[in-house]
């Protein structure tokens, strides 16, 4: 960059120097976590890692758990997306991040007492699975779903899991 020598410049020069500033190349995107890095704040804790007061009711968990699967929607579609391709950091970030989520959603699903709100829950958790193209879990968990209506409308929008 370009430094003033001294004190004492005229406004013209100022006016000169402060335009030159002006042309140099930016950079190409600044978003979020740049701000973020910049005034050093941390990312936002995601909605699986905040903590639970318990007892938690069955209705206020069946929604956390929609709260996860849309959240971590994006990274099982990732996770999905970039099946074939070679291991970087960014894919196992995204795949880390995807697992957590379904965790801790299944661990909340377990502790739901009404059966019919637990099988919604778990259907929630079954389509976040699909997204990511993990088969075998979405299998395991289709078998925990006791409902023959939410059965029937899983295997209605997944055919997959017929076999």
């Amino acid at each position: 960059m370009v430094q003033l020598r001294n004190h004492d410049s005229t406004s013209s020069e100022r006016r000169t120097i402060m335009a030159q500033a002006a042309n140099l190349p930016r950079p190409r995107a600044f978003n979020r976590f740049m701000a973020m890095r910049l005034f050093r704040k941390d990312r936002p804790p995601e909605v699986w890692d905040q903590p639970i007061e318990w007892p938690l009711g069955d209705i206020e968990a069946a929604h956390r758990i929609r709260d996860i699967c849309r959240s971590a929607a994006d990274s099982a579609e990732k996770v999905a997306s970039r099946a074939g391709k070679p291991d970087t950091r960014r894919k196992k970030a995204e795949a880390e991040r995807y697992e957590r989520a379904a965790r801790v959603a299944m661990e909340i699903a377990m502790k739901i007492g009404d059966d019919l709100l637990r099988d919604s829950a778990v259907r929630q958790i079954i389509g976040l699975c699909l997204k990511a193209n993990d088969q075998r879990t979405a299998r395991i968990l289709f078998r925990a779903v006791g409902a023959a209506s939410i059965r029937e409308d899983v295997l209605q929008e997944y055919p997959i899991l017929r076999q």
